[in-house]
């Protein structure tokens, strides 16, 4: 039987943006987390770097925000760069304060160095920073008394005035968020979760790619659920593909395993099958230039040269110091036939980070009312065309502080919708053909990986559009006639965003960034805007 809930603040997704905005509400409301597997399952826990931050003598902030301006190639609202990095290290220090525990060097944190910026600021917890950092905070969350975690629930759609029976169009301004419908996945029913306040914290969208760094679960439900509720959406075409994913013979389906910036950071230094060094010819910044710059090198020498593969070899490098800095690295290596410390490692780019996302303000707030968006999932600003390094988790803590600044005062004017329907699953049944849904899955992340990749054109835009509008049709039929399932819904969110990628792209007649294209191979001399769909 559907229950009903109401709670103050409703938070969805349990990564470092979701966990940090329910810690720093809860002391005074009544706080629901809903995540769609175990609540460490997230990108936060696959995050290797670390957390940029300006914490030595020799840097300084306006060294980090024109590494980031730099970056982000025109696009990075400027304000938003200066407010995050002058920000960041305060919620850092409170994240410490928390129990994460960073690498230290004679008794000092130890900075790393990553591609893109100008001086060694990254905090990092050896290899695996992410990991400390979600298990700081869901051991705080979990014990939490005004906090409850609601692990295997999916969230379907949020629930806006179009479910009281209002028209809603995206150039409305008076659009109300008032919750969500939230599919229980033991009992298969779908409850009505009611909240004065929602936050989006679901994390990104890069498994719309055939290879990615990212688990399986970044699906873009939190893009798509919005895009639906008609909230704005910005910079989806800027999709940033990681340089140095491990190779494993073409790739093997799903989660590929990252080899971190930091690696070229600490001297690693990327080779073709030939045994040449080739960044300098792409850039003086050669292993240091930022991701977009090595991920087309990359591309281009494996298609000039007809290889599947390169090296990033840090062979010559100390084995003790490589390993004492890349533990989970080396063992991960290992564990699939590659030894890091005697040979190179075979790597090639995968989609890794998601830069676009639903448009917010500087204090987290979506286009509608009552809608919150923190972490991967939204768009502030901060990246522009293309993500410098480790700024992600900085962007989670500072806009998460942000949102949790606000929320009271939203909170205390809203009251509950209890006049909304619950979910109503008549005339729909059980699925025969469960092929159906994976096949389509795969078929859409290879159109996405084939059209929609590292170097795009106009022809391959056309083509992804034309056989995503098929998978579409198909899809929006089964779904009408078939009872929720979770991997219903995230097939028809991953071909939202797959639209919202394709058509952003189609726009912008330029390349800048991330977004390579071409039929416009030259970024555009006049002053650019984010893409709004």
């Amino acid at each position: 039987m559907a229950n009903r809930y109401q709670y103050d603040y409703l938070v969805l997704g349990s990564g470092i943006a979701g966990l940090w905005f329910s810690l720093g509400v809860a002391d005074h409301a009544r706080v629901a987390i809903i995540t769609k597997k175990e609540a460490a399952e997230s990108n936060t826990n696959y995050a290797q770097g670390g957390i940029a931050g300006v914490w030595d003598k020799n840097d300084s902030v306006d060294s980090h925000i024109q590494d980031t301006l730099i970056a982000g190639a025109g696009l990075c609202d400027e304000s938003t760069v200066r407010d995050v990095v002058i920000e960041g290290p305060r919620e850092i220090q409170a994240l410490i304060e928390l129990g994460a525990s960073f690498t230290k060097s004679a008794g000092k944190l130890h900075l790393g160095m990553e591609a893109g910026h100008a001086h060694p600021r990254i905090l990092h917890a050896k290899d695996a920073t992410g990991r400390e950092v979600e298990r700081v905070l869901l051991d705080k969350v979990l014990n939490h008394p005004n906090i409850t975690v609601y692990d295997y629930h999916y969230t379907v759609d949020l629930i806006t005035d179009h479910h009281l029976g209002q028209y809603v169009t995206r150039l409305r301004t008076d659009v109300n968020c008032y919750g969500a419908y939230v599919l229980d996945e033991q009992s298969e029913i779908v409850h009505t979760f009611l909240s004065k306040v929602t936050v989006l914290a679901t994390g990104g969208s890069c498994a719309v790619y055939q290879h990615t760094t990212n688990p399986s679960i970044a699906t873009g439900d939190g893009v798509a659920m919005a895009y639906r509720a008609k909230a704005r959406v910005a910079n989806m075409e800027f999709v940033q593909f990681h340089p140095t994913a491990l190779y494993q013979g073409n790739l093997h389906q799903g989660r590929a395993f990252l080899i971190s910036e930091a690696v070229r950071g600490y001297g690693g230094i990327l080779l073709n099958k030939g045994g040449e060094a080739f960044m300098k010819q792409y850039d003086s910044r050669a292993e240091l230039a930022p991701r977009d710059i090595v991920a087309r090198a990359i591309d281009d020498q494996l298609k000039h040269r007809g290889e599947d593969h390169v090296y990033l070899d840090v062979s010559h490098l100390s084995a003790s110091k490589t390993e004492e800095a890349f533990p989970y690295i080396v063992r991960t290596c290992r564990q699939m036939g590659v030894d890091p410390i005697k040979e190179p490692i075979p790597v090639v780019p995968a989609a890794h980070y998601q830069c676009g996302g639903v448009q917010t303000d500087s204090r987290a707030q979506t286009s509608i009312m009552g809608l919150l968006a923190i972490g991967e999932v939204a768009y502030t600003g901060l990246h522009g065309a293309n993500r410098l390094a480790s700024n992600s988790l900085l962007e989670a803590l500072v806009f998460s502080r942000r949102a949790i600044q606000i929320a009271p005062h939203l909170a205390v004017d809203r009251t509950f919708q209890k006049s909304v329907p619950d979910w109503d699953s008549s005339g729909t049944q059980r699925p025969r053909e469960w092929v159906l849904i994976s096949h389509n899955r795969e078929e859409l992340q290879r159109t996405m990986w084939n059209y929609v990749g590292i170097v795009r054109s106009d022809l391959r835009l056309a083509r992804a559009l034309r056989r995503t509008q098929l998978v579409f049709d198909e899809v929006e039929e089964f779904y009408h006639r078939t009872r929720i399932s979770s991997q219903l819904c995230e097939l028809r969110n991953l071909i939202a965003v797959s639209y919202l990628i394709i058509r952003s792209a189609q726009m912008r007649r330029e390349s800048r960034g991330l977004h390579y294209t071409l039929d416009y191979p030259e970024k555009r001399s006049r002053e650019c805007r984010p893409s709004i769909v």
